[in-house]
């Protein structure tokens, strides 16, 4: 745990009461900060009343004893209204902040010899991906390297700082939006996409909210940006002329004369004077296709911009195991291979799996994103048959409607044994790939859940059935 300074006896209001408020609420009083806890559900509340953590009807309680409003990062600040915690704050001139800016806070109060080096990934789509491969290269190269943020552990659940530390921090738009003090030596920008646009009101209120990564860097320190979208190319532009940090551009598709990029899977560096060969990603079995390149490219950048020579870089790439929910295959019966790719909670998401194979028996579904799966309709040749789950299936099936068989399945189990017997059936080599581009939420709790479930279908499809008496 890392426990908050800045706050000691001081009281803190905590608003949402998962693994985010409950993590934060410990390092607070680790920190010598007094709290007070609530959540609009029982759930939350018990199980801060079951660690004794004091728990408090902020509904009715009195602002103005509170020094900070600390918001999960799933509570919305502004669009499409802000909570009720966060106008209650406001009115009572309450500073409003996340775990990410209590971390960033507490490592900025460290004496210089404890700072640790951080590296902060955000983007649409694949920072969850690079977050890990980064961890994984960190740690191959002997780093001291804590993951966390957006992925795995809350922030402040990571082990305590010290100056050899690495943290590895996946930022999402949400996080990002209630933090102004980090300063990270290296940050990725993978790429941007529309995506969380009822959250932040607009594509443009989206991009601020990524950008606010880059807060706070200057020289010495390093950006990476990915420039394979109009987006992210404007923000490289932008920042370049404005700051004297270091900013390495990044790409999957195009030679530059300047950063890190891939072409036909082959990873070259133009960090230097001169451009270097430095690894064949089509031998990096946890790395496929294009979008994989592009994490890649991130990843050796990152690594190298806090001084792991790169020939170690490369050869944590090359033994990336790669990441659950992403693109994993979890079984395979006969010829059909079941790939898990869950985490692909939108269509650019769902588009890198889809993109991988030639033809595949897709489940799809949940709840839909703004626009659906229309900007997919180009692949949709490769789907042998869509199962379709959740919210989005009849949306779905209409858009499919004419472009590719479908079979409405309302659920992951259904849709599994439905797909598995049409792949069998083809007497061919299949894939069946869940790739929902869709949220989780009408049917779970998470992507992690909904990978969990799909992976549990598939085992059953292989259990042994009971002999009759």
């Amino acid at each position: 745990m890392i426990p908050v300074r800045g706050f000691e006896d001081k009281t803190v209001a905590v608003f949402g009461l998962g693994r985010t408020g409950l993590t934060a609420a410990r390092a607070l009083i680790a920190g010598g900060a007094k709290v007070a806890l609530w959540d609009e559900k029982e759930a939350g509340r018990e199980a801060a009343r079951a660690e004794g953590l004091p728990v408090v009807d902020l509904s009715t309680a009195d602002w103005s004893q509170f020094a900070a409003l600390m918001l999960s990062p799933g509570v919305p600040l502004t669009h499409p209204k802000p909570h009720w915690t966060v106008e209650a704050a406001k009115a009572a001139g309450v500073e409003i902040l996340g775990d990410v800016e209590l971390f960033a806070r507490t490592v900025n109060a460290a004496p210089e010899h404890k700072k640790p080096k951080i590296i902060a990934i955000t983007g649409t789509n694949g920072k969850s991906t690079t977050t890990a491969l980064i961890g994984h290269v960190c740690r191959q190269a002997g780093r001291d390297t804590r993951v966390g943020g957006n992925i795995g552990a809350g922030i402040l659940g990571l082990e305590d700082m010290h100056g050899g530390a690495v943290y590895v921090l996946e930022l999402s738009s949400y996080q990002l939006d209630l933090t102004s003090s980090l300063h990270a030596d290296a940050t990725v920008l993978l790429n941007l996409s529309p995506d969380h646009i009822d959250r932040h009101g607009s594509m443009e209120g989206y991009i601020a909210a990524k950008r606010r990564i880059f807060l706070n860097q200057g020289k010495g320190d390093t950006a990476i940006i990915g420039v394979d979208d109009p987006w992210c190319q404007q923000i490289c532009t932008e920042i370049t002329a404005a700051n004297r940090r270091t900013i390495w551009p990044i790409s999957a598709g195009k030679a530059m004369g300047r950063g890190v990029y891939a072409l036909q899977g082959v990873l070259y560096d133009a960090t230097g004077e001169r451009v270097t060969e430095m690894a064949d990603l089509l031998r990096a079995r946890s790395l496929p296709g294009r979008h994989n390149w592009q994490n890649a490219a991130a990843a050796y950048a990152a690594a190298i911009a806090i001084g792991i020579p790169p020939q170690q870089a490369v050869e944590g790439l090359m033994t990336f195991p790669g990441l659950a929910h992403r693109m994993e295959t979890v079984g395979k019966i006969g010829k059909v291979a079941f790939v898990n790719d869950s985490k692909a909670t939108n269509a650019d998401a769902a588009r890198q799996a889809m993109s991988s194979y030639p033809k595949f028996y897709w489940i799809a579904g949940g709840v839909p994103k703004a626009g659906g799966i229309e900007d997919l309709a180009d692949l949709f040749p490769r789907v042998a048959c869509a199962y379709l789950i959740g919210q989005a299936a009849e949306a779905f099936g209409k858009t499919l409607d004419g472009k590719a068989p479908v079979k409405q399945c309302g659920d992951i189990e259904t849709a599994v044994a439905a797909a598995h017997a049409d792949a069998a059936a083809s007497g061919q080599d299949a894939i069946v790939l869940l790739s929902p581009a869709c949220a989780s939420f009408d049917q779970f709790s998470d992507f992690e859940a909904r990978g969990e479930a799909f992976r549990a279908a598939v085992n059953g499809l292989v259990r042994p059935k009971a002999k009759r008496a």
